[in-house]
């Protein structure tokens, strides 16, 4: 999948250049101009990497970066300001900001910067990486047991977590119940429980509540279930 780019950008020429270039590298860039954009965007996209300036119309960058470490605390931040004085940079930082590059800049650097800060939100032997999970804008990190969705924490019992987890890595897949039962809760399924089925109303519910449509569990009938994120059929 393409990294994400929310570029928050309120000068046009430097987010066009900006723009350009990363999607000529392919990236799939999204830009907005105001700190309000930027927070709804992410209330309903799964962005890889935002580039924050921080004089902008409205709230500015600053309380951006505040609102998104408040709800996003993994995602990487790159301020880009006309502001180089050390004390703005160590500010930044200080907020929560993973790097710090001033204007103007050459775009070669801005790229090497966005590349690394990637990788840093992946361990070097990929282990970060497999541990999250993805399907339209729902998130789920297995190693920091969190899971959100449009931007909103799914407030996840242990075992609804694990359950989730199990069908967001089998997308696609007709999974039986004892299959699920064995996997997830790790002895043999007894037939006469409705144990999972109790589990997957509770998951489904919790995705509905964060009004995430991309996300769903469809009953496989006479089988089990199926992790479906890209269907538009009703659960039943």
């Amino acid at each position: 999948m393409d990294a994400h780019v929310l570029l928050v950008e309120d000068e046009a020429d430097i987010a066009s250049f900006i723009q350009r270039g990363l999607t000529e590298e392919g990236y799939v860039v999204t830009w907005v101009t105001e700190g309000e954009q930027a927070l709804d965007e992410l209330r309903t996209s799964l962005v890889d990497v935002v580039l924050l300036d921080i004089r902008l119309p409205g709230i500015s960058g600053m309380e951006v970066l505040h609102q998104v470490r408040d709800r996003l605390p993994h995602l990487p931040v790159m301020m880009l300001t006309a502001l180089d004085a050390v004390e703005d940079r160590v500010a930044g930082l200080r907020s929560g900001a993973d790097d710090y590059l001033p204007k103007p800049f050459d775009f070669d650097e801005l790229l090497a910067r966005v590349e690394a800060l990637l990788r840093r939100a992946a361990s070097p032997d990929g282990e970060a990486a497999s541990n999250v999970l993805r399907a339209g804008n729902l998130r789920l990190d297995r190693a920091a047991h969190t899971c959100i969705c449009n931007g909103t924490a799914l407030n996840l019992t242990p075992k609804e977590f694990d359950l989730l987890a199990y069908f967001m890595a089998h997308p696609g897949e007709a999974l039986q119940r004892a299959q699920i039962h064995r996997d997830v809760w790790g002895h043999d399924f007894d037939r006469g429980t409705n144990l999972i089925d109790v589990y997957v109303a509770y998951v489904r519910n919790k995705l509905n509540e964060t009004a995430c449509c991309d996300a769903c569990i469809e009953t496989v009938r006479g089988v089990g279930y199926r992790f479906a994120p890209t269907s538009n059929a009703s659960a039943s």
